[in-house]
């Protein structure tokens, strides 16, 4: 393998030694990475918690600032790719498995068993499940996304610089980001996506492995969770060895599709008043106590503070190992958009459409638990998607719809990380070779495969957090040297423009 950097060989190291951590001690591994993960969430939620609000109003800031009007590429560049297939490609790497995985479980799970209000199936607690949702995934997420995304594409686009999160931080650190200094922070990034992704792919094996087992009574336990890693693992190198505007573009169409078909069924064969009627009154919850949920830490209510650690801890340090992968992947498929144009369809656009999404099978699932139809709550997590479609019209399609839905939004979330740990780690490369590819895509495999075997689920969530924190640092740097540099090309425009404008006729008083 040619033009291979250093970043590669360390975090192979490292990754390899977690996985050989995980096959010969499991419960060591679980025991550590739980310890760990209790004194991070419990002395730095509230760094979480402000960091992450830090990140939103960052991105609020650019949208309307002067600063939105310049391109992440030179001034007469075009998009590479349609409006519908980018916006498809960054929501499907952006919250595929996950969106799937917790579109009924996680209201249900607000609503019947652990609500943020304190008791659990009240009208309150019917309204916080889907507020909380909506919270999760939505502007706290893709703002996340976006800076990072933001990063790389304006000093790779705008400024020719190597496609690495290192070459960002030149504005802040000069050229000691060509040092240790700029390998340490690339080896940060590429081991969070590895941990970032193996923790969706683990999500995406058992969900699979859930609907199987519910849909057609297959064994639900870890032999069958690898092998349906070992089959999908196939699959999406074949897609990554077919490349970015083939692969990707075209698995990530269908998502959209299947995702589409299958939320507008729901749409219709649910309660529709109600999952409308809810969608439309959450959106204003939602918004008018966004800055109270944005900072709510519950300092001295144990039960509260265990709460907000379970879900909003978890999700700002999930999304956030998720960012140098989501990032670099949205700023490769970004080239050519405007600052303005790119931060509303990033920030909105998705979160709107999960919002629907959420409130179509959020709203199904809890109809059925409030009427006392069927409880939801009693079954397992990766099936509570699959036990609530089972009690609407033609549910063996769609609940082999959603199986597939599943598979397909694994094979993109981990062909698209095979591209981008390729780019960081052949010196910011648009096209890495396959063999490198498909290299960290066996490596991300065995650390999902680790992963599952030491802990499940927990062991999972877990170490997304640890890989968490080291980059949250680096990404305020990243905000602090786009800032910098986007502010001195703002006055440099400014000079330009006062230059070539054309000077007014003086008119000589008579």
């Amino acid at each position: 393998m040619k033009n291979i950097s250093s970043v590669f060989w360390i975090v192979i190291v490292i990754t390899a030694a977690a996985v050989l951590w995980g096959i010969i001690a499991p419960d060591n591994l679980q025991a550590l990475s739980s310890s760990i993960q209790e004194y991070l969430t419990n002395t730095f939620g509230w760094y979480y918690l402000l960091v992450v609000s830090l990140f939103v109003a960052f991105g609020i800031f650019l949208m309307f600032s002067p600063i939105g009007k310049i391109k992440l590429g030179k001034p007469d560049e075009k998009p590479e790719f349609s409006l519908l297939s980018w916006f498809a490609m960054l929501f499907s790497a952006g919250m595929g498995i996950g969106l799937v995985f917790y579109g009924a479980a996680e209201p249900i799970s607000h609503f019947a068993i652990s609500s943020p209000s304190g008791e659990t199936e009240t009208a309150q607690a019917f309204r916080d499940s889907l507020r909380f949702t909506f919270f999760h995934w939505g502007l706290h997420a893709w703002a996340i996304y976006a800076i990072v995304a933001l990063c790389i594409a304006y000093f790779k686009f705008r400024k020719d610089a190597p496609g690495l999160i290192s070459a960002t931080l030149y504005p802040v650190f000069g050229d000691r980001v060509k040092g240790p200094l700029g390998k340490l922070i690339d080896c940060i990034a590429v081991f969070a996506t590895v941990v970032g992704v193996a923790t969706s792919l683990g999500i995406g094996a058992t969900q699979i492995n859930g609907g199987l087992n519910y849909l057609f009574n297959i064994p639900n336990n870890f032999q069958v969770q690898l092998i349906i890693i070992a089959i999908v693992t196939v699959l999406f190198l074949a897609s990554a060895w077919s490349g970015i505007s083939k692969g990707i573009k075209y698995l990530s169409n269908i998502n959209m599709g299947l995702a589409g078909i299958l939320m507008l069924f729901m749409l219709f064969a649910g309660p529709t008043v109600l999952i409308m009627n809810s969608f439309t009154d959450t959106i204003g919850t939602y918004f008018s106590n966004l800055v109270q949920m944005s900072f709510r830490l519950s300092p001295i209510n144990e039960e509260g503070r265990q709460w907000i650690n379970s879900w909003t801890i978890f999700y700002w340090a999930w999304w956030i190992s998720w960012s140098p992968f989501v990032g670099i992947f949205i700023a490769r498929v970004s080239r050519g958009r405007t600052i303005r144009e790119f931060l509303g369809a990033v920030l909105f656009a998705p979160s709107l459409l999960a919002f629907l999404w959420f409130s179509i099978f959020g709203v199904s699932a809890m109809n059925l638990q409030q009427n006392d139809i069927f409880n939801v709550a009693k079954l397992s997590t990766e099936t509570m998607l699959f036990g609530t479609l089972n009690h609407y019209p033609l549910q063996m399609i769609t609940s082999i719809v959603a199986l597939i839905l599943i598979a397909v939004f694994f094979i993109t979330s981990a062909d698209s990380a095979t591209f981008v740990l390729g780019m960081q780690t052949t010196y910011g490369s648009l096209n890495p070779a396959n063999s490198v590819k498909v290299s960290w895509g066996i490596i991300q495999s065995a650390m999902a495969a680790a992963l599952l075997y030491s802990g499940g689920l927990t062991a999972l969530q877990n170490t997304a957090i640890l890989a968490a924190l080291p980059f949250s640092i680096v990404i305020i740097f990243m905000i602090v040297s786009l800032y910098k540099s986007l502010s001195k090309e703002r006055r440099e425009l400014k000079k330009t423009d006062a230059y070539q404008k054309p000077r007014s006729p003086r008119v000589k008083k008579a």
